[in-house]
């Protein structure tokens, strides 16, 4: 589990295409420095294993499925990427739950600069528009974020300084992708909704009789 505060602003070096998945290789001096085989180190929001590590760096596969629902197939040797292990039992929660399970691809739509923020405007799939709400949670590229407002087929957040500077959300540009995933307890409950696991009992709404419910 992740928690969507990004640790470093790390660089791809190499790109290996092995048909049907890949392999990065990542510098990240921070987020390697008490490395182990098999941990888990977010890439842009995407959970990824490290396979090989040293000299400040580390390598891990991307499979098909990564491949067809993220942006990573996009990166390049050169390419700067946000960084994040994943957060240890009993460690500070600082953004929110961020499982590293990518839903979908969204696109930078517009940029609108303030004198100490700076407002970006995504579009994302319509079938994700239905999980972000106003003031909720939802991570780009890896970065937790709140939203600020909510369209039809997009969302806007609000980028402080920090975010600009120490993330790749800084140099995003008008039709660049972006990794999106939404708040998972949003889907559970969705989920469960749905499997009529949890009564509705407002008023008016789905009410039963009590001979309706033997």
């Amino acid at each position: 589990m992740f928690t969507g505060i990004v640790e470093e602003l790390g660089e791809v070096t190499e790109v290996t295409e092995l048909g049907d998945s890949s392999r990065l290789r990542l510098r990240g001096p921070l987020v390697t420095a008490d490395v182990k085989h098999g941990d888990s180190i977010a890439v842009n929001g995407v959970c990824l294993t490290v396979v090989t590590f040293g000299q400040g760096g580390f390598t891990a596969d991307v499979m098909a499925e990564s491949l067809r629902r993220t942006s990573l197939g996009a990166l390049r040797a050169g390419s700067p990427v946000n960084l994040e292990r994943a957060v240890p039992a009993g460690g500070r929660l600082g953004g929110h739950i961020v499982q590293g399970h990518v839903d979908g691809t969204g696109t930078v739509l517009e940029r609108t600069p303030a004198e100490h923020w700076e407002l970006v405007r995504i579009g994302l799939p319509p079938e994700l528009a239905r999980y972000v709400v106003e003031k909720g949670s939802i991570t780009v590229d890896g970065v937790s974020l709140t939203v600020a407002a909510v369209g039809r087929d997009d969302f806007t957040v609000s980028l402080i300084p920090t975010t600009l500077e120490l993330t790749t959300l800084g140099s995003k540009q008008a039709d660049d992708p972006v990794n999106l995933e939404v708040d998972v307890l949003a889907k559970y409950v969705e989920r469960l909704l749905a499997a009529g696991a949890v009564p509705n009992t407002a008023p008016g709404v789905g009410a039963r009789t009590a001979e309706e419910r033997r």
